[in-house]
């Protein structure tokens, strides 16, 4: 790993982003920012207690904080993610024949479990784990990837799922599959498109869904603002085109990220670290949070760019890491 400090003159667009909005999305979550020792998170607790009062977000952010560009040696790539809004029900009846599971009291997490391929032959049926049920297997697996989601109840109502572990068992892309099995060209392995192509292709798609043989757990998340966005890894809700999710091997979960990312729709922004996910590895891999529902969707699948991004860190943990700058 390789950390060069660098200027907020050097962050493109910086001058013209609403740094408002992304003080905001930090306070929100800077009470909870994860790092490694005491020495690191008392350089973020009094960061905090400034940004709750100050009047010049702007002005905040160049004062107590260095920009940094972290590196691995990997290129960068900046993908989407997003809430699913599904139709489903507490019972199983008619269409809806896919269950969302309960995490099994005898599973440990981060031990490798059962795999997807297992579980869905039927090892936890009958055992009363069903949280909900589905009724498009494409969309239960899509919901597994995202790791939350709102369940539009076929009885009334609605219900909103949060991860609640997996199995242990690697995450492997089926997009990346697809493409070396020749069922997809690399340019168009977008999320619309493998849906399509498995749903047109039940068993086949079914086989290629079960390459990945990880698999998600859920608990129902009562009494969260219907308006909010789900609660990510810091527990707290994310915010649509202010939260990505990233490595927190690298990047502190709830440190403000200066985001260039490249593409048809390109952004520079400053973001805020506060989610993770399974396929989120390495210095400059991040998962933009676009918001919930199939349009939202509909963006985050297409989204696979390259650019940078910059870590902002409190100018004590930037001495701490740079010592001879």
């Amino acid at each position: 790993m390789t950390v060069k400090a660098v200027s907020f003159s050097e962050l493109p667009d910086w001058e013209t982003d609403d740094h408002g909005a992304a003080l905001a999305v930090f306070v929100q979550s800077c009470d909870k920012i994860r790092v490694n020792n005491q020495t690191q998170a008392q350089d973020w607790s009094e960061l905090c207690a400034f940004a709750k009062k100050t009047t010049d977000a702007r002005a905040f952010f160049e004062l107590f904080f260095q920009p940094v560009l972290i590196e691995d040696g990997k290129h960068t790539l900046f993908t989407g993610y997003y809430e699913p809004e599904i139709v489903g029900s507490r019972y199983r009846a008619g269409k809806f024949q896919y269950p969302l599971y309960k995490r099994p009291r005898e599973m440990t997490l981060g031990k490798p479990w059962k795999t997807r391929a297992e579980i869905e032959s039927g090892a936890l049926a009958g055992r009363g784990l069903e949280l909900a049920w589905l009724s498009d297997p494409v969309e239960n697996f899509f919901l597994h990837v995202q790791g939350s989601g709102r369940i539009k109840l076929n009885e009334g109502g609605a219900m909103r799922v949060g991860f609640d572990g997996k199995n242990g068992q690697p995450y492997r892309s089926i997009g990346k599959e697809m493409v070396r099995r020749g069922i997809l060209s690399a340019h168009k392995a977008s999320a619309g498109r493998i849906k399509a192509w498995v749903r047109k292709n039940p068993n086949d798609g079914r086989r290629i869904l079960q390459h990945n043989p990880s698999f998600v757990f859920f608990r129902e998340l009562a009494g969260l603002d219907v308006e909010a966005g789900p609660p990510g890894a810091m527990g707290v809700s994310v915010s649509t085109g202010r939260t990505i999710a990233v490595d927190d091997d690298y990047i502190p979960l709830g440190a403000p990220v200066w985001i260039d990312k490249k593409g048809k729709d390109p952004i520079r922004r400053l973001m805020v670290a506060q989610d993770v996910g399974s396929a989120i590895k390495g210095a400059q891999r991040a998962d933009i949070y676009y918001g919930s529902g199939a349009e939202a969707g509909r963006t985050a699948g297409r989204i696979k760019d390259g650019g940078r991004m910059y870590t902002l860190l409190p100018h004590a943990s930037v001495k701490r890491l740079l010592p001879e700058g």
